[in-house]
Order: C-alpha cells, then sequence, then structure tokens
C-alpha cells in the first residue's frame, strides 16, 4: 500500500516526546527531521527570553512563520505544544499525517523536571499548570490526529516502530 502524505507531523503537550520520536521516526523513514521550536530559537533565540522580550502574541506570529515553512517540507516535523492552535496551522495539518502523542502528568512531570523552568507557560505553576494547559488543548490535538500514540506505554523504539508501521499503511 502506498504511504500516507508527507509532511509525518508530531502534535502533543510538552514533554510528550514529539523531538526524542520525530528525529528517531526521521532517520527510520530516512527523512528529514524539523523541530519547529528548534527553528524558531536558531532564528530568535531562547523560547522563554522571546517570551520575556517580546511577549507569547510575537512568539506565537515567529512560531507560525516557522511552522508554515515546515509544513511545506516532505518530512518528519515537530510542532510546539501550542502551535496547533492556530487556525492556519490547523488548515495546513489537513493535507498531513498527524500523529497526537498522549502522556500523563506522573511521565511528563519526570520528563520536564527541572527544564520546566524554561518553559514560559508553566511560569513557575509546574505540573498543575502543564495538566490545565493540556486540557485545554485536548480537543484541538484530537481534531487534528489522525494517529494517537499513548508515550507512556512501550519504548521508544517500540514507538518509533508504531508510527513508521502505521506512515507505510503496515499498520
Amino acid at each position: 500500500m502506498p504511504e500516507r502524505p508527507l509532511p509525518l507531523v508530531l502534535i502533543g503537550p510538552m514533554g510528550s516526546g514529539k523531538t526524542k520520536l520525530g528525529r528517531r521516526v526521521s532517520a527510520r523513514l530516512e527523512l528529514p527531521f524539523i523541530d519547529t521550536d528548534a527553528d524558531v530559537v536558531a532564528k530568535h533565540g531562547p523560547i522563554h527570553e522571546l517570551f520575556a522580550r517580546e511577549g507569547e502574541a510575537s512568539f506565537r506570529a515567529k512560531e507560525r512563520e516557522a511552522v508554515a515553512a515546515a509544513l511545506r517540507e516532505r518530512a518528519v516535523v515537530s510542532l510546539g505544544g501550542g502551535a496547533v492552535l492556530d487556525r492556519d496551522t490547523q488548515h495546513d495539518l489537513a493535507g498531513a499525517s498527524v500523529v497526537r502523542l498522549l502522556v500523563d502528568e506522573a511521565t511528563v512531570a519526570a520528563r520536564l523536571g527541572a527544564g520546566g523552568a524554561r518553559r514560559p507557560l508553566l511560569d513557575g505553576g509546574g505540573i498543575d499548570a502543564w495538566a490545565r494547559i493540556a486540557a485545554e488543548r485536548r480537543p484541538v490535538y484530537d481534531a487534528l490526529a489522525d494517529l494517537v500514540v499513548d508515550t507512556n506505554r512501550g519504548t521508544a523504539a517500540q514507538l518509533t516502530d508504531l508510527i513508521c508501521d502505521w506512515w507505510r499503511n503496515d499498520a
């Protein structure tokens, strides 16, 4: 059977494993990997500094620019957790293969650890702030997803196999 459309896009809340799995999936499928958060950082500096200096609206505009460019590529793309809130991004995702990554609070707390301090939307709220944001975004993630993968269960290798098999229409 033919493969699903490209780009293959990973969405989900912060700490769900979008970057880690995206890199693995891209290597397995021999496709480029694009992390839109990394693109924003490369062009504009650290996200937490961008938030502090210019505010969330400016960050979202810069994020949208990076996302629009990435979604034109034949690649595996990891979107920042809030990128899906933009209506134009939602529209652009209609032609992509979208994988929604699930993660629970306990798992994400362990993954974020001290790194949560550098995530501006958590702003000292820790896992409670994460849970609130994840719950607010859940309906959008669910509406956009072609495949849902629970990253709380299975190894990175097993999750990579699952996503690659699905994309190749082998699942």
